[in-house]
């Protein structure tokens, strides 16, 4: 796909804006934890943000680490175990449905065994109905289909979690889960499809309407991975912040916009988008570009599997990045009250209980991100 998207094909005012609060509303993004605030100048985070991956973190089915199948991802009983934490935002993957409703669910297959048999169907050829028949079912005299989920190597594995929960829809989150929490709404759409104009149009005004519906003062934030379509939320909408994700040149694509940092700075900068949100491989193998998103007035969050490290968390505390995504909540909220929180003036505390947290020079930590990409072998 060439860098000039379809959205040079037609022109702006051809898109609806669908901004619609009413005058005794207050949206904003403005968390009750304190977490980031409005400017002219953009929205900027106010401290280090903890994001929860998927709510209380994602499901690695072959993983021999417990915690990865404590609580099924992407439901109401992950996104409320998350807020028992000091978080300021759960992540979560909005689709919908063929009839026109806006769920919660990460890939783009939905996978069912039964009797040896395995069905595979696309989330957005469901009706509502159809997806919620996956899975734990609310009405506890019916059985859902079991759920089965398939590696990027192919092996296919039981959805087995020590707390299963059953699917939920994005009105739901809105008005079950814990009103403190801030929303990370990642808009998903299928890397090997080329999308129609009026096809990403119709899917992003239909989750807009949940969102400006039911938000309230709830600080929400959107993002994608792909281009057309947060360029487009941006067009669609202006109370909402809209962050572009990238895997920061860690994986290559056809289209080039998602193929570096320096892309997803040109395509922010050119859309008016407030941010990007990249794999942490790609921060630390491209600092100098983090740097330059940060001097363009750009929040920079991050991704990735390092992120459940907390010395990876700290040396991006230092960096300057805004927040992270993490997959071990609980691990990671615990080491940045350590590691960020300032303590009172009055306080004392014996140095045998006090967890030291790194200090590095700032000609250490130049020579951290330097040796950092050949550790990670970007």
């Amino acid at each position: 796909m060439e860098y000039s998207s379809f959205l040079n094909l037609f022109h702006v005012s051809d898109v609806p804006n669908i901004d619609q609060v009413p005058d005794n509303s207050s949206y904003s993004t403005r968390s009750p934890r304190g977490t980031c605030n409005v400017s002219d100048g953009g929205v900027k985070i106010r401290k280090f943000a903890v994001i929860g991956h998927r709510g209380n973190g994602m499901n690695m089915l072959n993983s021999s680490d417990t915690r990865m199948k404590h609580v099924k991802e992407n439901s109401l009983l992950s996104f409320n175990t998350a807020a028992t934490y000091p978080l300021d935002f759960v992540e979560f993957d909005v689709q919908v449905t063929k009839d026109g409703c806006p769920v919660i669910f990460h890939d783009d297959f939905i996978l069912s065994q039964e009797n040896g048999t395995i069905t595979e169907n696309r989330v957005t050829d469901l009706n509502l109905s159809e997806f919620l028949a996956y899975g734990p079912q609310r009405d506890p005299t019916k059985t859902g289909k079991p759920l089965v989920r398939k590696t990027k190597e192919g092996r296919v594995w039981n959805w087995n979690v020590e707390n299963d929960a059953p699917a939920c829809t994005l009105q739901e989150v809105f008005q079950q889960v814990k009103p403190c929490l801030g929303f990370n709404i990642e808009v998903k759409f299928d890397d090997h499809i080329l999308y129609q104009k009026g096809y990403l149009v119709q899917v992003l005004q239909t989750i807009l309407q949940v969102v400006f519906e039911n938000a309230n003062d709830r600080p929400v934030i959107f993002s994608s991975f792909h281009p057309d379509a947060a360029l487009l939320l941006k067009i669609l909408q202006s109370t909402y912040p809209v962050f572009f994700l990238t895997n920061g040149g860690t994986e290559h694509y056809d289209d080039v916009r998602r193929n570096s940092l320096e892309e997803a700075l040109k395509l922010c900068l050119e859309g008016g988008l407030e941010g990007i949100v990249s794999e942490v491989k790609g921060v630390f193998g491209n600092p100098a570009a983090a740097s330059k998103i940060r001097e363009s007035n750009l929040s920079l969050l991050t991704y990735g599997k390092l992120n459940n490290v907390p010395e990876a968390v700290y040396i991006q505390y230092l960096m300057g990045i805004e927040g992270v995504i993490v997959d071990l909540v609980q691990v990671i909220t615990e080491a940045v009250s350590e590691m960020i929180k300032p303590k009172a003036e009055d306080e004392e505390i014996l140095s045998t209980q006090v967890k030291e947290k790194p200090e590095f020079t700032q000609r250490e930590l130049s020579f951290l991100l330097k040796l950092i990409p050949e550790l990670i072998q970007v």
